[in-house]
């Protein structure tokens, strides 16, 4: 892609000759201050631009840095590299000189464009497609030459252009021939059938990899087409001059991109030097946002920028107390625990809205059901519904914690650009306790209302989901299933864990439906959370047998083949959990939930979770601060019943006739957009006795 900027570069006095000199191989140095993050601030870097590739260097003492030798041809810029040259040629005899370590490298051939900041003359930022580089020089003269360097770069840099010959063999011209292979079978003498049985067998195996051939061709061809829009675009840009928007993206389905290790990459307009890619690592840590020159989150299935997220809570304020469990339950044993206040001691930092998205975690699955059925096989479609089904459970494994009670009407957003979904869930109904959920991704649609009913029974607590989950791709085919039953043991003695048990039915409306047994764990049971089952076709016949654990792995089979690992295929594995454990044992999915990202509180509604007070105390560490507003708002939703008898309504899911199932509205991501919430109360605000009685 060519290089662009966003202004007309001042023009220096010898502009020209720099022009010649660069275009001839002189390099280009010099010291500039680069972002780091919050907690650094602005550090000196030694840069040196030199056939097409800038790099930078740590400058670790200033007064006996030697970053180059004396013979070498380069033109520095700003008054301090001047300086630091005639001493490095003072000292060149005397000293020798160190060669220090390159910590980033940027080829100029992936720039898309770079720009001058509005709000300070010596600031300027350089864009890939991978990364931003904040930069700041010493003066307005010195981001003149810096700029103008970059501009002359672009006449000597190689840009290579995706609109060439990208030939590649279509799989409709792929053909195979078994006439020489039946000749030479004929002539061992053996019979035509055996032989007719050979030609069925390879002309089978052809088969898949002709599909497999054909996913890699279309998911080559959405490649090169996004990169030849990209291209334009920089290309239009460029020619119009209109550059107040430098890197801009096209929109552009990238469902089936992401695989394997790979599944979570993706690229970032705003993130540090922890970049895989052609840079080199730096410690860097948080990555810095200039609020004035960010770019906006596309829409679903578009070349997204990346998002930074955080990988730790924040380190707690206060030192927590232990509260007794027996003392607060002993007189609620056989009720129903959602109406039991429990103090915030009992809670982890995300509410069961959030909860909720916490089964999307592995929602890379649903994306390959996608393509696989997209391609022709049904069966691993709906194999790969199976393992996300399983997949959210894992998230549970250690988590002993309760999670917040929503108040009526609350809400929560989770847009991932990089997971290539959306998400939106609100509690609709407060008796009994309700929380509907939508989930939008790429070539499917995912919906569902929960009512969760909990019962204490002295050494144990029983989960009873009811609902439905609906998963829906674009194709038409749809699979309904329900949770299992979960159960939290050894509530006051022994070691508490908890299991999950029960028959898991999973229902398609074409081919394939799916049975899954989640065993019930017993006291000696050396091999917990074991899951098995398996897929069968409309005629009741097997066609796949799946087995393994729910908080590790699942595998499948055909019929035929042995159950074990060895002769079986993965099907989903379970990420490691986070290397900052706290108490509450949140992977590191689930720490990113309730975090509030640069820009994005000013966009929320006032009823998303993210905003609840007593939440946030808690996820902060200040547990007094988190009781006080956590008995505050059970007030308030004591006062829920009578709000709801009274006539209200849920605002972005409506009631499906008797079922008491609810329906998305489909308005959230439009009113978001607008910053529409005025029929959105503040929930979190000072509720009293008088405002209860006028409900």
């Amino acid at each position: 892609m060519p290089l662009t900027r966003s202004k007309s570069l001042p023009a220096t006095e010898n502009g020209g000759s720099d022009r010649e000199k660069l275009q001839s191989g002189r390099s280009v140095a010099g010291i500039l201050y680069k972002w780091t993050n919050y907690g650094k601030g602005w550090r000196s870097r030694w840069f040196l631009l030199r056939d097409g590739i800038l790099s930078y260097s740590k400058i670790r003492r200033p007064e006996n840095v030697n970053m180059l030798s004396p013979s070498d041809d380069v033109r520095l810029i700003g008054d301090i590299s001047t300086d630091r040259l005639s001493r490095m040629k003072s000292c060149s005899g005397r000293s020798r000189r160190k060669h220090h370590k390159t910590i980033g490298i940027v080829h100029l051939k992936q720039v898309s464009s770079y720009r001058e900041s509005k709000s300070d003359h010596r600031k300027f930022y350089i864009f890939t497609a991978t990364k931003t580089l904040h930069l700041r020089t010493d003066s307005r003269s010195d981001r003149a030459a810096w700029l103008q360097a970059l501009a002359s770069t672009r006449g000597i840099v190689p840009l290579q252009s995706v609109s060439g010959d990208f030939s590649f063999v279509s799989p409709k011209d792929l053909s195979l021939s078994t006439e020489r292979l039946k000749k030479r079978l004929l002539e061992e003498g053996m019979n035509e059938s055996l032989v007719k049985e050979c030609e069925q067998i390879v002309d089978s195996e052809f088969s898949e990899v002709q599909e497999q051939i054909k996913l890699l061709h279309e998911e080559r061809t959405k490649l090169l087409d996004a990169l030849r829009q990209l291209e334009m675009a920089n290309l239009e840009a460029e020619a119009s001059g209109i550059h107040d928007n430098p890197y801009q993206l096209t929109n552009h389905n990238y469902s089936s991109l992401r695989r394997g290790k790979y599944s979570e990459c993706s690229t970032s307009a705003s993130s540090d030097d922890k970049q895989e890619f052609e840079d080199i690592s730096e410690e860097d840590e948080a990555s810095f946002h200039d609020t004035k020159e960010s770019f906006g989150e596309p829409d679903v299935g578009s070349v997204h920028t990346h998002i930074k997220r955080r990988t730790k809570l924040p380190d707690p304020a206060e030192k927590e107390r232990s509260v007794s469990l027996w003392s607060m339950i002993k007189d609620n044993v056989g009720k129903d625990l959602t109406r039991v206040c429990l103090p915030v001691y009992f809670n982890e930092p995300i509410s069961s809205l959030q909860k909720c998205f916490e089964d999307m975690e592995y929602s890379y699955l649903l994306d390959q059901a996608y393509a696989f059925g997209k391609s022709g096989n049904s069966l691993l479609r709906a194999l790969n519904v199976a393992a996300f089904a399983v997949s959210g459970y894992a998230s549970t494994e250690g988590r002993h914690c309760k999670p917040f009670n929503p108040l009526l009407g609350e809400t929560y957003e989770a847009d991932f650009p990089d997971k290539g979904v959306r998400f939106f869930s609100e509690k609709v109904s407060h008796h009994p306790t309700v929380i509907a959920c939508h989930c939008e991704g790429k070539g499917w649609k995912f919906w569902g209302d929960t009512n969760l009913r909990s019962k204490f029974w002295g050494r144990s607590i029983q989960l009873e989901p009811v609902g439905i989950l609906t998963l829906e791709f674009d194709d038409g085919e749809i699979f309904q299933w329900s949770k299992v039953t979960t159960t939290i043991y050894n509530i006051l003695l022994g070691k508490l864990y908890c299991d999950h048990h029960g028959t898991m039915q999973i229902r398609g409306n074409r081919q394939y439906s799916c049975t899954l047994k989640f065993k019930e764990q017993s006291i000696l049971d050396r091999n917990p959370h074991q899951v098995n089952g398996f897929v069968e076709d409309v005629t009741g016949k097997k066609a796949a047998t799946v087995f393994g654990k729910w908080n590790d792995s699942l595998y499948y089979f055909a019929p035929g083949e042995g159950l074990n690992k060895e002769g079986a295929s993965l099907l989903w594995k379970a990420r490691k959990p986070p290397p900052n454990i706290t108490r509450y044992n949140l992977t590191s999915f689930a720490i990113t939930l309730n975090e509030l990202t640069p820009g994005l509180e000013e966009n929320l509604p006032p009823t998303d979770s993210r905003l609840r007070p007593d939440q946030r105390h808690l996820e902060n560490g200040e547990y007094e601060k988190a009781n006080e507003e956590k008995q505050r708002l059970e007030r308030r939703q004591r006062m829920s019943r009578q709000i709801q008898e009274s006539g209200w309504r849920p605002r972005w899911f409506e009631p499906q006739g008797e079922s008491q199932s609810y329906k998305y509205t489909g308005d959230y991501w439009e009113a978001r957009d607008k910053r529409s919430w005025d029929d959105c109360p503040n929930i979190f605000g000072e509720f009293t006795e008088e405002m209860a009685d006028c409900v």
